[in-house]
């Protein structure tokens, strides 16, 4: 079975995935889409190719369906991060049309160490002007992918940073002003793991063992091939994708051994907002969030996480027989008091998706454990005397506003002093999710208040963005202490900040 009618055959499968209606009319809508230079939603036919190979009892395959690819790794010390359309072969012999960096979907996993220095040449390919942001790690100003740098076609943009962040899992992705959602949604995404002694220390599951997943949801034409073409409802709400997709693959599988595995997994979709679980049951084993290891582990029956946010966790398959099947899926939800399911729109945020399948092969029983202790997190700063600064976000007639204003470029519309602590209220007046990222650096969550009103345990530890449901309330702790200079606050719902959601901040 072909890459492209395995997806048509799914679409159609009660209970596997739920198809918004009128999506697959929208999806294919016409050329004339203005969010869709060179056509990226009306490629040719998908070619004809070999058929997937046998397996063996040590490595099953599944008919019909692609292994889970895993993106290159490789050290940024002076390489090209050329962005570009093209054309991606997959494993069955098709191919998928995209904009990739280095050719690669999703981009390559770039891996460093905490102090190294870091040189990265964004060479731009597009068509358009674009620009790299590395989200979650402290850089200086002219790194950190500030949309008035955006480079034109044909230009480049070169970063030199050292690498201050703590050991994590970040990720890059394009920030040019109101262009961000179809070039990041085309492929244009990548994880960037930081490794320190502390986490060397650790024996976490390395190797095969750990595995990068990039979670995205993509709505395909006819000839299975991406579309970004939104309408009104999804400048909105945002675009959301009936098809899961993971590390550029629709709901791949991969082959285990009775071990334990490391999962980082980042929600690089748009909009989308994923309620995590395992099919059979197994817990999650939170062991990390945006900012690096927690200092203990947390096992969880299910994690969920907003647009950019990443979270470490552990799943333990020892126990499992070879033949196993488990499922990563997200699990169905209801937006309460807003916009989504029950509410009579078109909306497919909150439907179930299946997004990974875990096959267990017969392998010997691993040794893999978990530490009784992880990482040591920098102390807290003081909140007994900071000053609170209030952030409203409101959706209204196709207007995303933070403070009643739409993203001024060069204003400046806040100003903190490098080192001074501050708490930040992110409040949500709109009936619909708004996922919050700041730049620059890392907060602590302290308190939720209306809607879910609580704090959840993988919002623990350093965040750089934190979901705000509707009407929800957020406070978090933040100080500033590595750089001085012009930094971003936005929704990271993809269309939101495209059309305005975002603001300008100046450490000073």
């Amino acid at each position: 079975m072909k890459r492209r009618d395995f997806v048509r055959a799914v679409n159609g499968t009660a209970g596997l995935w739920a198809v918004a209606p009128g999506l697959w009319s929208l999806a294919c809508s016409g050329s004339d889409d203005p969010f869709a230079p060179g056509d990226p939603g009306t490629p040719p036919g998908t070619p004809e190719g070999p058929t997937p190979p046998t397996g063996t009892p040590q490595d099953p395959v599944l008919e019909g369906r692609l292994t889970l690819p895993v993106p290159e790794t490789i050290t940024p010390d002076g390489i090209a991060l050329t962005a570009r359309p093209t054309t991606v072969s997959l494993e069955d012999g098709s191919s998928l049309h995209a904009w990739t960096f280095r050719d690669s979907l999703p981009g390559p996993t770039l891996r460093a160490r905490s102090g190294d220095q870091v040189r990265v040449v964004l060479e731009n390919g597009l068509g358009e002007e674009s620009i790299v942001h590395w989200h979650g790690l402290d850089v200086p100003e002219h790194a950190d992918g500030h949309p008035r740098l955006a480079v034109e076609s044909g230009e480049s943009y070169v970063y030199d940073f050292s690498i201050r962040s703590r050991a994590g899992t970040y990720w890059y992705h394009p920030h040019p002003h109101g262009r961000t959602g179809p070039q990041a949604y085309m492929g244009l995404a990548g994880f960037f793991i930081v490794d320190d002694l502390e986490s060397d220390s650790l024996g976490l599951p390395a190797g095969a063992r750990e595995i990068p997943l990039v979670l995205q949801d993509k709505r395909l034409d006819g000839a299975g091939q991406l579309v970004y073409a939104p309408s009104g409802f999804d400048l909105m709400e945002g675009y959301l994708g009936s098809v899961p997709f993971v590390n550029g693959a629709p709901f791949p599988y991969q082959v285990v051994d009775r071990d334990l595995y490391r999962l980082r997994i980042l929600n690089g979709s748009n909009a989308r907002i994923y309620d995590l679980a395992l099919s059979d049951g197994s817990p999650l084993v939170l062991v990390g969030t945006d900012g690096g290891l927690l200092e203990s582990a947390r096992s969880l029956d299910s994690i969920f996480l907003g647009p950019a946010e990443r979270v470490d966790v552990l799943v333990d398959f020892s126990g499992k027989q070879p033949g196993d099947r488990i499922i990563l899926r997200s699990r169905e939800f209801r937006i309460s008091g807003g916009m989504g399911m029950g509410m009579g729109s078109s909306s497919s945020q909150g439907q179930a998706m299946d997004l990974v399948e875990f096959v267990v092969r017969d392998s010997e029983v691993g040794t893999g454990s978990l530490p009784a202790a992880l990482a040591s997190l920098p102390p807290a700063p003081p909140q007994a005397a900071a000053p609170v600064r209030e952030f409203r976000f409101s959706s209204h007639m196709m207007s995303h506003l933070i403070n009643g204003r739409s993203f001024g470029m060069e204003r400046v519309d806040h100003r903190i002093a490098l080192g001074d602590t501050e708490i930040w209220r992110f409040i949500n007046e709109s009936p619909m999710p708004h996922p919050v990222h700041m730049h620059a650096g890392q907060f602590r969550v302290l308190s939720r208040s209306g809607g879910r009103g609580q704090v959840f345990p993988w919002e623990a530890g350093l965040k750089d963005s934190v979901l705000l449901m509707p009407f929800e309330s957020v406070d978090v702790v933040v100080r500033f202490e590595e750089y001085r200079g012009l930094y971003l606050l936005h929704c990271h719902n993809l269309e939101h900040e495209d059309a305005g959601m975002m603001l300008n901040f100046e450490v000073t």
